[in-house]
C-alpha cells in the first residue's frame, strides 16, 4: 500500500503528463505482480464495491479519534473532502511500519463485503492503525468509492508499455472486457490466449478531437466522410460464439439493460463487432437523451418503458468480421462491409447511421445547422482511407459539435469543493426571473480560469447570506452566461426543466442581475429545442 500511495501523491501533485508516466512506470517496474494487476483495474475504472458507507467511517473515526460530531462536522466543511479529514483526524498508527500490500487491502474487502458490520469495522481500523497518514488518505479514498485522480488511462497504457515488449494498442485491447482482478494474474491479462478465449472482450473505441480550427484546413472534402454526431451512449455490440453482449464505452456491460437488442443474437453472424450509438428512436429519427436516462440504471425495464422509449443500434464502423480484426481496413472498405451486414441483417434494433452528402465545406457548414433537427449534437468528419485507432488520436477523426444554446443567469448558492479546491467555493446553482422571484434551473462547476474562481469564492465568502454545511446562500449579484448543449422538461427540478451538459461560459460583469433570462425565456427554449 505505501508504494502505491507514493504513486497516488506523485500522481496528484503532478502537472506534466511525462511526470506522472515516469512515475507509472516505475511502479510497474518494481510492484509485485498482484498489485500492477489492481493497479490496472484502479485505472481503468474498475474499482473494489463499496463495502462500508460513509456515516460508518465518520463514526469510527469519531470513536477512535474521540471527538464530538459538532467538531468532525466542522472539520469536514473545512476540508471539503471526507478521506482526507478523516486521515487527518485519526490519531498516529500504533503499527504504521505492518502495512499490507495494496491487493491485500481490496482482496479483503471484496471478500467482507456481505459480513456482519462488526467485521468489517473491524478491518477497517486494524488497517487504519497500521498506516501512516498518506495511506491513510489513499485507501479512505477506494473505501469511499471516490477515487479519481488526474491520469488518463492512455498514459497507463504507455507507461505498461514501457515495461513490457507490447505495443501501447495492443496492450489497451487486452486489458479491455470482463476480468477479475482478484482472479487474473498480470501474465494472463497481457496474454493473447485471453483474446481468444474472452468472447466478450470488446475493441479500444477510437475517440475524436474537437475541431477548432477552420474546416477549410482540412484540404480536399473528398477525402472525408461526414456522419451526424448522435448524442446517445458510444457502445460496442458483439456477437461470438453465438452470445451476444453489448459494451459502452466506459467498459460497462449493458446487455441486460436493454432487452430490444437480445433477439439481434439470432440474426447477426457470428465473429462481428459493431461500433455506433445506443439511441431511443421512433421511425429512425433519433429521441432526446432524456428518455434514454429514464432506462439507465434500472435493474428491471417496464413494459411501459419498453414501448415509450425504444432503443435502437445506430451502427457507424465494423471492427470485426468472420472473427477478424476489421481496424486495420481503411474506412471506406470498412463502411461499404457495414452498410452490407445492416442491410442483409434487416432489423429493426439496428440502423446505419447515415453518411452526409455535401460537395464543399460551405455546403457541410450549412447542413450543420440542421444538428438539433436531426437530434444530432454536430457532425463528425472521419477521413476515408483511415484506420480505426485506439484512444484519441489527433488528424483523422474530428467531432464539429453546434455552438450551445446560452442563457443568463444569477448565481444563488455556492458549495465546498473537494481535492484541491477543497478550500474554494467552486460549485454554483443559477437562477433565472420569474416576476420579483428567482427560480434555481442549474448547477455547474466547470468554465471559469483559477483566477475567476479565486474572485467569486472572495465574493462568497463576504457576501453569505445563509449557511447549510458545505453549501452557502449568497446575494444575487454575480451573472454568469450558462452554457448546455440541450433542454428537457423535467418534474424533478422547481423550474420545470433539466439542462444537458450545464456549464459556466462566461461572466458577464457587463450585465446586471435586472437584464438576466426569465422562466419564460427558458421555456420558450423548451418549445423549440426539446423534444
Amino acid at each position: 500500500m505505501r508504494l502505491f500511495a507514493e504513486l497516488v501523491s506523485t500522481l496528484g501533485t503532478s502537472t506534466k503528463t511525462n511526470e506522472k508516466l515516469q512515475a507509472l512506470s516505475n511502479y510497474f517496474a518494481t510492484a509485485s505482480e498482484k498489485d500492477k494487476v489492481w493497479v490496472i483495474a484502479i485505472f481503468s475504472g474498475r474499482r473494489p464495491k463499496r463495502v462500508v458507507n460513509s456515516t460508518q467511517l465518520w463514526t469510527w473515526c469519531n470513536e477512535l479519534a474521540q471527538l464530538p460530531g459538532w467538531l468532525f462536522e466542522e472539520s469536514y466543511h473545512v476540508v471539503g473532502d471526507l478521506a482526507e479529514t478523516i486521515a487527518l483526524l485519526l490519531p498516529e498508527a500504533v503499527n504504521a511500519d505492518a502495512s499490507f500490500p495494496l491487493h491485500h487491502y481490496l482482496e479483503t474487502m471484496t471478500g467482507i463485503e456481505k459480513e456482519d458490520e462488526i467485521v468489517r469495522k473491524t478491518f477497517i481500523l486494524e488497517s487504519w492503525n497500521s498506516m501512516t497518514q498518506t495511506e491513510r488518505f489513499v485507501f479512505n479514498k477506494l473505501i469511499t468509492g471516490n477515487f479519481r485522480i488526474g491520469v488518463s488511462q492512455k498514459t497507463m497504457v504507455n507507461a505498461l508499455a514501457k515495461s513490457i515488449q507490447l505495443d501501447a494498442s495492443v496492450i489497451a485491447h487486452r486489458i479491455s472486457g470482463n476480468w477479475d482482478p482478484a482472479t487474473t494474474s498480470f501474465a494472463e491479462l497481457l496474454s493473447e490466449h485471453v483474446v481468444t478465449t474472452d468472447y466478450s472482450k470488446p475493441y479500444p473505441f477510437y475517440l475524436a478531437y474537437a475541431l477548432e480550427d477552420d474546416t477549410q484546413t482540412l484540404g480536399d472534402p473528398d477525402q472525408w466522410q461526414a456522419e451526424w454526431k448522435w448524442d446517445g451512449i458510444r457502445g460496442q455490440i458483439i456477437k461470438r460464439n453465438d452470445e451476444l453482449f453489448v459494451w459502452s464505452r466506459g467498459e460497462e456491460l449493458m446487455t441486460d439493460k436493454f432487452p430490444e437488442y437480445h433477439s439481434l443474437k439470432n440474426h447477426l453472424p457470428n465473429g462481428l463487432v459493431l461500433d455506433g450509438e445506443i439511441i431511443p428512436s421512433e421511425n429512425g429519427r433519433p429521441l432526446p437523451f432524456s428518455l434514454l436516462q429514464t432506462r439507465i440504471g434500472r435493474k428491471n425495464v417496464t413494459k411501459k418503458q419498453l414501448l415509450e422509449t425504444p432503443i435502437t443500434f445506430f451502427a457507424y464502423d465494423l471492427l470485426e468480421y468472420e472473427g477478424n480484426d476489421a481496424r486495420e481496413k481503411i474506412l471506406s472498405e470498412r463502411r461499404l462491409m457495414l452498410e452490407k451486414i445492416v442491410a442483409e441483417v434487416n432489423h429493426p434494433a439496428l440502423l446505419l447511421s447515415p453518411v452526409i452528402s455535401f460537395s464543399n465545406w460551405e455546403e457541410l457548414a450549412e447542413l450543420r445547422k440542421q444538428s438539433r433537427e436531426m437530434g444530432s449534437e454536430g457532425i463528425m468528419l472521419k477521413r476515408k482511407d483511415s484506420i480505426y485507432q485506439v484512444g484519441r488520436k489527433r488528424g483523422d477523426w474530428w467531432k464539429w459539435k453546434i455552438d450551445p444554446l446560452v442563457i443568463d443567469a444569477v448565481m444563488i448558492y455556492a458549495q465546498k469543493g473537494h481535492g484541491r479546491r477543497s478550500r474554494l467555493y467552486p460549485d454554483y446553482t443559477f437562477a433565472v426571473r420569474d416576476g420579483e422571484n428567482l427560480v434555481s434551473f442549474a448547477k455547474a462547476y466547470s468554465g471559469l480560469t483559477d483566477k475567476e474562481f479565486a474572485q467569486v469564492d472572495h465574493f462568497v465568502k463576504r457576501n453569505s447570506l445563509e449557511k447549510f454545511g458545505p453549501v452557502r446562500t449568497v446575494k444575487p449579484e454575480l451573472v454568469f452566461e450558462i452554457a448546455f448543449e440541450g433542454i428537457a422538461a423535467s418534474n424533478r427540478h422547481k423550474s420545470g426543466v433539466a439542462l444537458r451538459f450545464p456549464r459556466i461560459n462566461r461572466w458577464r460583469k457587463d450585465k446586471p442581475v435586472a437584464e438576466i433570462n426569465t422562466l419564460e425565456d427558458l421555456k420558450k427554449m423548451l418549445e423549440i429545442y426539446g423534444k
